[in-house]
């Protein structure tokens, strides 16, 4: 009874400790991500004062200081949020069609062969090719607006979710599904309780690279075909040699990515922690 006991107090103490572990890793990441991109603003700051900088180089360059000042006017006087907005629209839209088509897409050109077989061809001609050359048609068929810059964040985001929930749907464990089937199972419920979970890491990952590709498609449709949008306020910026707001929508381009990328690991960590890899490894 007391060798069980013990037991028990080493299993708690061992188990309230991974938790610990797990949380100053990840404070330990933040603080060193930090670190190093306060040392390159640093430096970036400095580097004017060191390097020997030719008047006409100068006239194009700038400093994080002067890039901030920029983007706290633009933020205080109201002028960053209506471009803002409209990018930020052609973003979640075009990212939830996304997911909404790529993911019940790959769950079901992983479980089918026959489909696999029929739509593999166009799945991989499509993701192979640059999505700035659909531009000018859909530009044709959408218009100079708002619907051309979903269709291309449509496109940049949807074939990395589905070619990894694909994958992650036929790597799922075979014999768990077996095992399933033979107590009854339907094949929803081998979706739902086998299939979509084993699939996840695959999935977040996906969710990942579509956020990027997003981010791009809205760029690249703001440069060449747009309106209105942050995209836009960039290129008048950089017609008129304005480096400042060129740099600050870079910034603020950069800053939503980093922050939808964050979401998506902290939704990973969090659906994550059952699977036995990943508590082994914290």
């Amino acid at each position: 009874m007391a060798e069980m006991q013990t037991l028990d107090l080493e299993l708690g103490a061992t188990s309230g400790t991974l938790p610990a572990t797990a949380s100053r890793q990840r404070i330990e990441s933040i603080a060193l991500g930090t670190a190093a991109i306060v040392l390159l603003l640093l430096i970036w700051e400095l580097a004017p004062h060191f390097l020997p900088i030719k008047a006409g180089t100068r006239l194009f360059f700038t400093v994080p200081s002067r890039i901030f000042a920029t983007l706290w006017e633009m933020f205080a006087t109201g002028s960053i949020w209506a471009p803002l907005g409209v990018s930020a629209a052609a973003f979640a839209i075009g990212l939830a069609l996304a997911i909404a088509a790529g993911l019940p897409l790959g769950i079901l050109l992983g479980r089918s062969k026959t489909m696999n077989a029929m739509l593999d061809p166009f799945v991989t001609a499509f993701n192979a090719t640059p999505r700035l050359v659909f531009l000018p048609l859909l530009m044709l068929w959408l218009g100079i607006g708002m619907w051309s810059k979903i269709a291309i964040v449509f496109l940049g985001a949807v074939f990395p979710l589905l070619i990894n929930t694909h994958e992650g749907v036929r790597n799922a464990d075979k014999v768990l599904i077996n095992v399933v089937r033979s107590f009854g199972a339907s094949e929803w419920d081998v979706a739902r309780l086998v299939i979509l979970p084993n699939s996840l890491p695959f999935i977040v990952v996906g969710v990942r690279l579509a956020i990027g590709r997003a981010i791009l498609g809205v760029v690249v449709a703001e440069f060449f075909g747009a309106q209105d949008g942050l995209g836009v306020v960039m290129v008048r910026a950089a017609s008129s040699f304005n480096v400042d707001i060129v740099f600050a929508g870079l910034i603020i381009f950069a800053g939503l990515s980093l922050i939808m990328t964050g979401l998506v690991r902290l939704l990973e960590e969090r659906t994550s922690r059952w699977r036995p890899q990943r508590a082994a490894n914290e």
